[in-house]
């Protein structure tokens, strides 16, 4: 295939090859450590957008809580949008063309006969398409294909070719087009496509075989792409390595994609938390005046002017390299700043006994209803989740402790004397609320069931395997993903990458509270705080969270001297809020089983195919659709 390729063309790939070695090998500096005091474990870590409706009023209760309205607002929104969606091809047309300010791609009438013999209810929210393709737009078609086939060369990287309207998976790395060693994304990507690969021209889709985004580009090379073009290739040494083995780390990589002027583009500022952010930190505390309850958690907060954040999510000491060149790589999921095209996640569209909610193994059948789910009424009340001790990789090693599973875990672990401000209705079911100061220990044993099942990679955390199990606690049980249907709160949040059992969770009679720093294929067809919980990466609200809900536990009561300790504890709970988080739970599980299913994944896939071949065109207005 190579030596077919004209000698011009040849360069091109050349220098393509030359620009990302360069700036693979040269690391984009070395980690910089910042001690553990700088970033307290009680310190907020970043939320997208924060809700503060309540303020303590010491001399009196508080009348309204933010939560009922935060919910009522959801749900209208998404009302809207169901009411507001396209219902003719003339109008989704319309409506494209409002939105984008250009044509449909060519086959969007097919597509939309696919949608509706579907019941396709997403068939306007397609915006993160347009902007996961928006930066190729400035590519030709003819360089576009060539990043297209040179990302396939790529370590982790395999390539669905289209060929005469059959796709096929494969991996390029040894010169031949070997099917052998695909990844399972690649394979998941290409299952997707089967139904309507017979109506997609010939093209290449290079599929992200990793969990972890891949592609960062410097500033610099966005805003001006022929800014280094000599030098790179003059630099062109060495041999290609896919981790960072100590050269580097996502982090320095991710900062050079920041403005020049940002906080992260300052060295100092990017490895020490400067003392205005402590002041911030100080403020959002649970402990503060001020309780606080995310409104989202799209990843779209800025590292970029809080480089101090970076800090506690595991995702930025990740040991698989970024790519600096903007290559169109396909990944199931990506953190702001990330160049890669989304997809749906192969955990969400296969059906495995790990991920798929319903899965009979022996049957292999999908059930309706899991062999184990459990009443509502029967649930236990606390919070549950339980996981590995992974969520991040070790370059440069020394800060998982500050990863965001640890952090959760250590939280709920927490035994110690510390006092945390409740705000519960008193008495139960009322809409007077009043706060009182409880201690975390009783708070963490009366709301958290929260543990490690596995220990991973003990070697990276600050004091090895005894610092780990003295600091969190272990279940030395272990859980199977049917198990944690036996529970009304589901906490969800991410591993060494996006977590893959977000829509299983979802898809059960339980309540999820979500967060994480990824963006997915799926962000603009879910509305939090209907479909779920969503929680800011410090988690620090989860226990006024469970006390609206749940009401005020023994100790909460006890703390504030309440005359409902003389109410039996079955009378305790507040039935409006056992209502309304059940309502959260039915409505997860209502939006997987119609907004989410395999065939709707399907369908977003169809469309991006649809303008990802636009791309490829070398005539692309003459891939545009008009009615």
């Amino acid at each position: 295939m190579y030596e077919s390729i004209p000698a011009g063309t040849k360069r091109g790939i050349l220098f393509l090859v030359a620009l990302c070695i360069v700036f693979m090998q040269a690391g984009l500096w070395a980690g910089r450590r910042a001690t553990q005091d700088s970033f307290p474990d009680n310190a907020i870590a970043p939320k997208q957008k924060i809700l503060s409706l309540v303020r303590k009023d010491p001399k009196a209760g508080v009348k309204e809580h933010p939560i009922p309205k935060l919910m009522a607002e959801a749900e209208n929104r998404y009302r809207k949008l169901l009411s507001s969606r396209s219902k003719t091809l003339a109008q989704a047309v319309a409506e494209y063309k409002r939105r984008y300010r250009r044509d449909p791609p060519q086959g969007f009438d097919e597509w939309w006969k696919f949608v509706q013999d579907n019941s396709v209810l997403m068939v306007d929210e397609y915006d993160a398409v347009t902007e996961d393709l928006a930066p190729f737009w400035d590519i030709s078609p003819t360089e576009f294909r060539l990043r297209a086939t040179l990302a396939g060369h790529l370590p982790s990287v395999d390539l669905v070719k289209v060929r005469d309207g059959e796709a096929k998976a494969v991996n390029v790395k040894d010169g031949y087009d070997n099917t052998y060693s695909v990844s399972a994304r690649a394979k998941g990507f290409l299952s997707m496509i089967e139904k309507f690969q017979t109506k997609l021209p010939n093209m290449d889709f290079p599929v992200n075989a990793m969990a972890e985004g891949r592609i960062l580009v410097p500033w610099e090379h966005r805003r001006y792409p022929n800014l280094t073009e000599g030098s790179v290739a003059a630099q062109l040494s060495g041999q290609y390595s896919p981790d960072w083995q100590g050269e580097g780390n996502v982090w320095e990589a991710y900062r050079r994609t920041c403005d020049p002027g940002s906080p992260a583009r300052r060295l100092f500022s990017s490895t020490r938390a400067s003392s205005t952010n402590q002041v911030r930190l100080s403020q959002l505390t649970a402990h503060s005046d001020e309780l606080s309850f995310a409104v989202d958690v799209q990843g779209n907060y800025s590292f970029c002017q809080n480089p101090w954040a970076h800090y506690n999510q595991g995702h930025f000491f990740s040991d698989w390299r970024t790519i600096p060149v903007l290559f169109p790589v396909f990944s199931p999921a990506k953190a702001a700043g990330y160049l890669d095209i989304r997809i749906p996640s192969h955990y969400y569209y296969s059906q495995t006994r790990r991920y798929t909610y319903g899965w009979d193994p022996v049957n292999l059948e999908l059930r309706p209803v899991d062999h184990m789910e459990t009443p509502w009424e029967r649930k236990d009340d606390k919070i549950f989740w339980r996981g590995a001790s992974t969520g991040g990789g070790s370059s440069p090693p020394g800060f998982a402790g500050q990863y965001q599973r640890h952090r959760l875990v250590r939280m709920a672990s927490d035994t110690s004397s510390t006092n945390r401000t409740i705000l519960f209705a008193d008495p139960p079911g009322s809409s007077n609320y009043v706060y009182a100061e409880v201690p975390t220990s009783a708070l963490n044993r009366e709301m958290m069931d929260i543990a490690f099942v596995k220990v991973v990679d003990s070697f990276n955390f600050p004091g090895g395997i005894a610092a780990l199990l003295r600091d969190h606690r272990f279940d030395e049980g272990g859980v199977n993903l049917g198990d944690h249907w036996k529970h009304k709160y589901l906490v969800d949040v991410d591993g060494m990458g996006y977590s893959g059992r977000f829509f299983s969770f979802l898809e059960s009679d339980s309540a999820v509270l979500k967060a994480t720093v990824y963006r997915e294929f799926f962000e603009e067809w879910i509305e939090p705080w209907l479909h779920y919980i969503p929680l800011s990466p410090s988690y620090q609200e989860i226990y006024n969270i469970h006390a609206f809900f749940s009401g005020a536990t023994q100790s909460t009561l006890f703390a504030a001297n309440s005359t409902t300790l003389q109410i039996s504890p079955a009378k305790r709970r507040p039935v409006d809020g056992d209502r309304r988080l059940r309502r959260i739970a039915r409505a997860g599980k209502q939006w997987k089983r119609t907004v989410a299913r395999r065939v709707d994944m399907e369908a977003y896939v169809y469309r991006l195919c649809l303008e990802y071949a636009r791309l490829w065109a070398d005539d692309r207005d003459s891939m545009n659709f008009t009615l």
